[in-house]
């Protein structure tokens, strides 16, 4: 079954567990608490509405949602009980608190019944749907595709410990791609995919959704390059347990059922702030757009009349995880402007028409792209998206770039912020730097900070 699946599942549970729920709440409180016969009322029409949509909304801020494959008994216990414990105190304060009720007392029982009544109810199907992703797992009819890189002794080692456990931890390997030579024994287990010089390529015709690192002593210093590579996508990554020592960054440990694995930790900020970070993305675009749509209207006049050519500027630009999308813009150069190939602009460029050259230094050739953020391609504030021909330009000189395509490239970053638009590959490698550093502290404080000053930027006009 497959993600999609197993959240239809989840979700279409959940609603019903929520309306049940309540309606075993209420007939509690008419019958026991308020000691009288149980008649239907607005207000348990109004729950039977709106609470569903309100514990899904907790369930997706806690991040229930989140890769639901890799679900385990003791993370949907906890996230459920961290669930049902703020929103049980959230209906409580908004829903109960002003009723009627003789006994203080009893508004503490109401609460209890409240809790457990939906904990328990929420839990049961929960419960049936992980066991038996669990039970795909252990008798390895189900798991993810995994690619092992290594191709010695260390790797061997690992695929025989993973193979000898008596349940499956989820590993389908899909073959090994080798950094030296190809060890014949390994060979003879698994499919031999490729060189490690092709591991995008094998990563993506594969489509690998995990990678185990096990490689002998003598190819440790290729570690820090590989897992560079690797970062900036959806990939869960593993690593031998005695590299532990030249790998710096943070990391967790984990025993499973034996085979002694670290797995790279990678989450820049805890789910609720991405949630956050989303609906700010959301909000703040479509009360933008609205309020600019005079400005809107202005320049897709003064665009026209520049030049020939459309208002727009529509260019492919690599998003979150590689995936490319079509990022929109107001145009600023000539028609044809690029006839000889992928060209930075510069100060001085001719491509550039009058009103781009304006546009640019105050940055409203960017605005149209709050409907790629409304869309989900963009957020407000990320690394700034860059066309496939100049990652890859700039990965062969610096890897770690690839690490930025970890979160969605935003309107603004700190790099644009701190730098401006790049003439060449060699400012785009200084800008690098801050948004690199924006990925290493990202919070919703520090998005809010980059707005003011790109706010300060466009009024002052005084963008590179």
């Amino acid at each position: 079954m497959n993600q999609k699946s197993l959240k239809f599942l989840f979700i279409f549970f959940d609603t019903l567990s929520a309306i049940i729920a309540w309606t075993i709440f209420f007939s509690y409180r008419k019958v026991y608490i308020e000691e009288t016969d149980f008649e239907p009322t607005n207000q348990l029409y109004i729950g039977l509405i709106i609470l569903p949509i309100f514990w899904l909304m907790i369930y997706y801020f806690v991040g229930t949602y989140n890769n639901i494959r890799r679900m385990y008994m003791m993370r949907i216990l906890s996230l459920t009980m961290v669930s049902a414990i703020m929103g049980t105190f959230v209906i409580f304060f908004f829903l109960l608190l002003d009723d009627h009720i003789l006994e203080q007392f009893d508004y503490f029982k109401m609460l209890l019944a409240l809790f457990f009544i939906h904990t328990i109810i929420t839990l049961i199907p929960r419960l049936i749907i992980t066991g038996y992703i669990v039970r795909q797992i252990a008798s390895r009819k189900t798991g993810f595709r995994t690619l092992l890189i290594g191709g010695g002794k260390k790797a061997i080692d690992i695929y025989n410990e993973i193979h000898s456990l008596p349940k499956g931890i989820g590993t389908k390997f899909v073959g090994f791609v080798n950094l030296n030579g190809i060890d014949t024994e390994l060979s003879q287990k698994i499919s031999h995919v490729g060189h490690v010089d092709d591991l995008e390529k094998v990563i993506e015709q594969y489509e690998v959704e995990e990678v185990i690192i096990a490689l002998d002593s003598s190819e440790h210093e290729k570690l820090k390059s590989i897992i560079t590579r690797i970062q900036g996508r959806d990939i869960l990554i593993k690593i031998t347990a005695n590299m532990y020592d030249v790998l710096s960054g943070s990391v967790k440990m984990t025993n499973i059922f034996g085979a002694l694995l670290i797995d790279i930790k990678d989450d820049l900020m805890p789910h609720w702030q991405f949630v956050i970070k989303r609906i700010m993305d959301i909000v703040a675009s479509t009360i933008a757009m609205i309020i600019l749509l005079p400005v809107y209207i202005l320049l897709m006049i003064l665009v026209k009349r520049s030049s020939k050519g459309p208002i727009f500027f529509l260019q492919e630009r690599v998003g979150k995880h590689g995936v490319p999308f079509k990022i929109i813009k107001f145009r600023t150069m000539y028609v044809n402007a690029e006839k000889d190939g992928p060209q930075l602009s510069s100060s001085h460029d001719n491509r550039i028409t009058d009103i781009g050259r304006f546009m640019r230094k105050v940055r409203l050739d960017e605005i149209p792209q709050f409907i790629n953020v409304i869309k989900g391609d963009m957020s407000l504030v990320g690394p700034r998206p860059e066309r496939q021909y100049y990652i890859d330009l700039i990965a062969a000189r610096e890897p770690h770039f690839l690490q930025l395509t970890k979160v969605k490239p935003g309107i603004t970053s700190w790099g644009q912020v701190k730098y401006g638009y790049a003439e060449n590959v060699d400012q785009m490698l200084q800008r690098m730097k801050y948004d690199l550093l924006y990925l290493k502290n990202m919070s919703i404080s520090l998005d809010l900070k980059i707005l003011l000053y790109t706010i300060v930027i466009v009024f002052k006009g005084s963008g590179k």
